[in-house]
């Protein structure tokens, strides 16, 4: 069994969390303020926010394939969902179950 980067996975997760939450402030937030309160500055800040988050994700997924090591399929996984609305919380599922079967692997001696 190859050795799992913890650390790696653990910042994907947290991540994949925060990327999610940017996608909510500008669908749920940033969006009407523009599109009811009149503030267009609201989704150019958020936007931009979420589209620096985004593109973090999807390198922290590629560089990931070796780092933590992730198979390919589950790169390709993650790049969908950062792409899909929701996605991200749905492909920390998986992670988040690699994540806690390595540390019942280093648990045991």
């Amino acid at each position: 069994m190859t050795a799992v980067n913890r650390s790696y996975l653990k910042w994907l997760i947290i991540l994949g969390i925060v990327e999610g939450i940017s996608t909510l402030v500008l669908f749920f937030v940033a969006m009407p303020l523009k599109y009811y309160g009149g503030q267009p500055m609201a989704v150019t800040i958020a936007g931009g926010i979420h589209g620096v988050l985004f593109i973090a994700l999807v390198a922290m997924f590629i560089v990931g394939a070796s780092a933590v090591p992730l198979s390919t399929r589950m790169v390709w996984y993650g790049i969908i969902g950062a792409i899909v609305p929701f996605g991200p919380f749905v492909v920390d599922v998986p992670l988040y179950r690699m994540l806690k079967a390595a540390d019942q692997g280093q648990a045991s001696p």
